[in-house]
């Protein structure tokens, strides 16, 4: 028996609830995993209350990623005892994810824990993090450089938004952080790397369609209006890294910013990406992201308060990122 929250569905009935489970329930998979750590991301949080249609399946263990030790093994890469993580690939929607003591999936989908990581740093990290150092990629890849000028990061206050705030200031560039909360929020912002903070209201409503040059790049976590105005306001060949949809999935933009001023719009996802990709971009996130700096965004709290968690976040009670200790 191992420990878990569970969602299942009954008609109009919607329940998430913390219980216990044999381990002949979990799913099909070649590797069985001892979880010691998951967190709780945007998707965790709409798929536990229900707010979104995130849960392909029911009964459903949710969580989108988790890190452990390897239980058992028929998959050739993986061997009992082998400390591993995993990011994406459906699981926690469509096959049973972290938040639980266990987990049964295909080896593929895991990542050896990188050298000299932890299960804790790497779920501190957790898929918002991961994003995060996709999209600073990005941004990298397209060729912007600190001296170019200013970074924009939306919901900095979010997983995505608080690792990229530390990843970026890591790799020396100057960060314009944009919050719902900049009162409250600032002198943390400010502490993880932010040179300067502007509201939300500045960017989440409807705006011209092309508008001052401001930004060199932007990690977007927003979408909808609050996108169309980041892009309207990019340098000359700047970039956008959009990887969220918090104000909606609409994008209600003129192509006037692409077209006069050559910004790039680039799609980040961290669901599919490959083998060889996921593990050269753990490495650069364990290496950039130490757990001294994770411990300015992060907290643990025991699997049996993930559901309350998932709540709070969705009523923007949360900081940063909510590790769930899954042994507790």
């Amino acid at each position: 028996m191992f420990t878990c929250v569970l969602i299942d569905k009954n008609g109009d009935s919607y329940t998430s609830t913390l219980t216990e489970v044999n381990e002949d329930a979990l799913p099909a998979g070649d590797v069985t995993v001892d979880i010691d750590y998951s967190s709780i991301n945007y998707k965790d949080a709409l798929a536990i209350t229900g707010r979104g249609p995130i849960v392909r399946a029911f009964p459903m263990v949710p969580g989108i990623d988790f890190a452990g030790t390897v239980a058992d093994s028929t998959h050739p890469d993986y061997a009992v005892g082998q400390p591993v993580l995993l990011t994406g690939w459906g699981v926690g929607e469509k096959h049973w994810g972290g938040l639980a003591g266990k987990a049964r999936v295909k080896g593929e989908w895991l990542v050896p824990l990188p050298e000299n990581a932890t299960a804790h740093q790497v779920m501190a990290i957790g898929t918002a993090g991961f994003t995060a150092m996709l999209c600073v990629n990005a941004i990298r890849q397209h060729g912007v450089k600190p001296e170019d000028g200013p970074v924009l990061v939306t919901g900095a206050n979010g997983g995505v938004g608080s690792c990229a705030l530390l990843l970026l200031n890591a790799l020396g560039y100057q960060v314009t952080a944009a919050t719902g909360r900049v009162a409250e929020t600032d002198a943390q912002l400010r502490a993880l790397g932010a040179c300067e903070v502007i509201s939300r209201d500045e960017l989440s409503q409807p705006g011209k369609p092309l508008q001052k040059e401001r930004w060199a790049a932007a990690v977007d976590t927003v979408g909808s209006h609050t996108l169309a105005n980041v892009c309207a306001s990019m340098k000359y060949d700047g970039v956008v890294a959009a990887c969220g949809m918090a104000q909606g999935l609409d994008l209600p933009a003129s192509v006037a910013p692409f077209i006069l001023r050559g910004v790039t719009l680039r799609g980040i996802d961290s669901v599919m990406v490959s083998q060889q990709k996921r593990i050269e971009t753990w490495k650069q996130a364990c290496e950039l992201l130490s757990p001294e700096a994770l411990e300015k965004i992060s907290h643990t709290v025991p699997l049996s308060q993930a559901i309350d968690v998932a709540r709070d976040l969705l009523d923007g009670k949360v900081k940063g990122r909510v590790v769930i200790d899954c042994r507790a």
